[in-house]
């Protein structure tokens, strides 16, 4: 009971990542450039989509969806770790440390289940063109993006209450930039190696699922591909696909190695390197990725400064 309200009132310390760095505030400068740019590029593909009429399509509309997925899970952390540098504090509460958990996890499995479920999108557009109106309708996308969004939540619903019930007795110092579970746990002064062999199977579970759709999705996308004529629509295809499948791989590698990994082959201080990498510079390279690849974002972007350009004269 003891432990309990002590884990409940007293604050936690967030090291953060500018502690162990030689110049702090240049690393400081390169964060808010890549939030400012990523909320910028992901907000301005969601304006394009929204705008322009050639981009109505089921691929947009879920890309749009991951752009607010991407604008959610960077503002989760960037803005708390970012403000406490420069007011030079690195306490947070024990409520905002669960609000800030159950968000991470919730937008994190979110995207985790809406890239796997794009590529049954290209899928369909590739291998049944001509069926895919129908196959990927309005109602069809709907149910892609609440499926993602309700398995994200679940992932936040079930692994937050676990975690945080867990007495943390111990140094109230998380090695860390914000609450993540491993570097919650170990801060816990009771054995959790049932709960981390739970979460293991878990976070296997939610990695297995996306992969065997988007395994399933890009084998069948293969066969068709080879089996194409015409050089130009094998060009399309690859070019429709490759965008997908670095995001994805960009994604999931990295949260394979933070969740998947055994923690005895990473160190704390290559944990925060990996996160900062797919919490801080994932949702900048999304929109960066599908924009410069994509000549629908790139023709609906110059119609838009040119109208932008002609309504200033």
């Amino acid at each position: 009971m003891e432990w309990s309200n002590y884990s409940m009132y007293a604050d936690f310390v967030l090291l953060g990542l500018f502690s162990n760095t030689r110049f702090p505030w240049l690393l400081f400068a390169f964060i808010v450039l890549v939030f400012v740019i990523s909320v910028a590029s992901n907000t301005m593909m969601i304006i394009l989509i929204h705008l322009d009429s050639r981009l109505h399509t089921p691929m947009y509309f879920l890309l749009s969806q991951l752009s607010i997925m991407d604008i959610l899970y960077i503002s989760t952390i960037v803005p708390k770790m970012l403000v406490d540098q420069m007011v030079d504090q690195r306490a947070i509460s024990f409520a905002g440390c669960t609000a800030q958990h159950f968000l991470y996890l919730t937008l994190a499995g979110a995207e985790f289940f809406l890239l796997g479920l794009m590529s049954y999108d290209r899928y369909v557009a590739i291998c049944h063109p001509l069926r895919y109106p129908v196959l990927m309708n309005r109602k069809v996308c709907l149910l892609i993006v609440v499926a993602a969004w309700l398995g994200g939540s679940i992932d936040g619903f079930l692994l937050t209450p676990v975690t945080m019930q867990f007495p943390f007795c111990a140094s109230r110092e998380i090695n860390h930039f914000f609450c993540e579970v491993p570097a919650l746990l170990k801060l816990s002064c009771v054995d959790t190696s049932a709960y981390e062999t739970a979460m293991y199977v878990c976070c296997i579970m939610m990695l297995l699922i996306p992969f065997s759709v988007i395994s399933a999705s890009y084998t069948r996308i293969l066969i068709t591909v080879y089996r194409m004529k015409e050089a130009e629509g094998r060009q399309k295809a690859v070019a429709t696909c490759s965008s997908h499948m670095v995001v994805v791989s960009l994604f999931y590698g990295a949260a394979m190695y933070t969740y998947v990994l055994p923690h005895s082959y990473h160190t704390p201080e290559q944990d925060k390197a990996v996160s900062a990498f797919y919490t801080i510079l994932t949702p900048l390279l999304n929109p960066l990725i599908y924009s410069l690849r994509n000549k629908d974002v790139t023709g609906a972007l110059q119609k838009a400064l040119g109208r932008c350009s002609s309504s200033g004269r």
